[in-house]
């Protein structure tokens, strides 16, 4: 029977097919464990099976039985190794269009997808870069030749060379606050660009790397004019949890505002008392800010809350009226929902703010095993505030 090889696609690919019409079944072979805690989540919806490549050795004609004949085929494993031999048994099996993911789910976990915030003719580009594996947004901010980020994952390079493509150089880096779900990118960033880490230093006491220590109403600014970036100090998540306006028109939210929600105020083993830091920040720190503010979270919970333009941003104004957060008329309302709506946080959460801290280094590997997995960074059992609890099982 002839047959074509099996070929290697990108993360990045996988998310532009997965972005418009997908006309392929994509097969994960993790086992079913892995793939019920954490699997590919695109815009749009497409066949999605999960057969383990333990079926495959055990079974191999059961298991190419259980897929559709006649269709395109695109594979995911662990790291790839899995996914090449299942392409392989595939294609000897006459499917004729078979692919498998380069670098594995730790590639999907990493890719960056930028989206243009700001209009094409403003003097200055505002990006969301979507991490479509981690459920994230960071942001990059262009004026003339330098660039900011704000919340930079650990794929460095890319936020570097897309800079570079832009003409810019990253001159700063911020941390809206000491993130515990994801290995943070400044430090390396940093050692790379010679960036400025710009923090709130709550979070940092201590840290084990220069930082600038940046206050309530600093505001940072390029060297050649740009637009103004301002710090707001809105605790809650965190004690030093810091949000971003620019140009007075977008406000970097970080983990304090999402779409749906407000950001989980567990993480520092205190919820009752920043719980009413946060409800504090949500109804006196920001009530100044106009109802045309543009909010870009640092987190999302599910692609329905992407605009048209599969952008994670709506204004303050409507998120005053339909955010569950902006509705609880107490502290103790406040601190009451926080508690009701909380899951455990991984246990991992509380290594990783040691790495952001700079007090633990680990290897890429170890790195990578930290990083996998989609956050829980917000309070965010939807099926207690009226969404729909299985469209956001994995909310943040």
């Amino acid at each position: 029977m002839s047959s074509t090889a099996p070929f290697l696609y990108t993360a990045a690919q996988l998310f532009a097919w997965i972005s418009g019409k997908p006309d392929f079944i994509l097969l994960d072979v993790r086992n079913e464990k892995e793939f019920a805690n954490w699997y590919v989540e695109g815009p749009s919806l497409f066949p999605y099976i999960n057969i383990p490549y333990f079926n495959f050795m055990e079974d191999l004609q059961e298991s190419i039985g259980m897929i559709p004949a006649g269709q395109k085929i695109r594979i995911v494993c662990a790291k790839e190794g899995s996914a090449k031999y299942v392409a392989e048994q595939l294609t000897s099996s006459g499917f004729a269009d078979v692919g498998y993911l380069q670098g594995g789910i730790v590639a999907w976990g990493n890719v960056l997808a930028p989206r243009l915030v700001s209009p094409p003719e403003a003097p200055y580009s505002l990006y969301q870069m979507i991490r479509p594996g981690k459920a994230a947004c960071s942001h990059l901010l262009i004026s003339g030749k330098e660039a900011m980020v704000f919340d930079p994952s650990r794929n460095v390079d890319f936020y570097i060379r897309f800079a570079e493509e832009k003409g810019a150089r990253i001159i700063r880096t911020f941390e809206t606050h000491r993130q515990a779900d994801y290995i943070s990118g400044s430090i390396r960033m940093a050692e790379k660009t010679g960036a400025a880490i710009m923090v709130k230093k709550e979070d940092f006491l201590g840290a084990d790397f220069v930082f600038t220590a940046v206050e309530d109403g600093d505001v940072v600014s390029f060297s050649q004019s740009g637009p103004r970036v301002k710090a707001i100090h809105t605790p809650g998540h965190t004690m030093g949890s810091t949000s971003y306006p620019i140009d007075d028109k977008y406000l970097i939210s970080g983990d304090t505002i999402f779409i749906n929600t407000a950001g989980r105020p567990d993480l520092g083993g205190k919820s009752e008392e920043w719980s009413r830091y946060l409800y504090l920040t949500l109804t006196l720190k920001i009530r100044d800010l106009g109802d045309e503010v543009l909010v870009l979270p640092g987190h999302y919970s599910s692609w329905d809350e992407a605009n048209s333009d599969g952008i994670f941003m709506d204004t303050l104004g409507d998120l005053r009226q339909k955010n569950v957060a902006f509705h609880l008329p107490t502290e103790h309302k406040f601190a009451d929902f926080i508690k009701a709506n909380l899951r455990p946080q991984p246990g991992i959460y509380a290594t990783i703010r040691r790495v952001n801290g700079g007090w633990l280094q680990v290897d890429e590997a170890e790195a990578d095993v930290m990083d996998l997995g989609k956050n829980e960074c917000g309070a965010s059992n939807y099926g207690k505030i009226g969404v729909s609890a299985e469209k956001n099982r994995e909310g943040d």
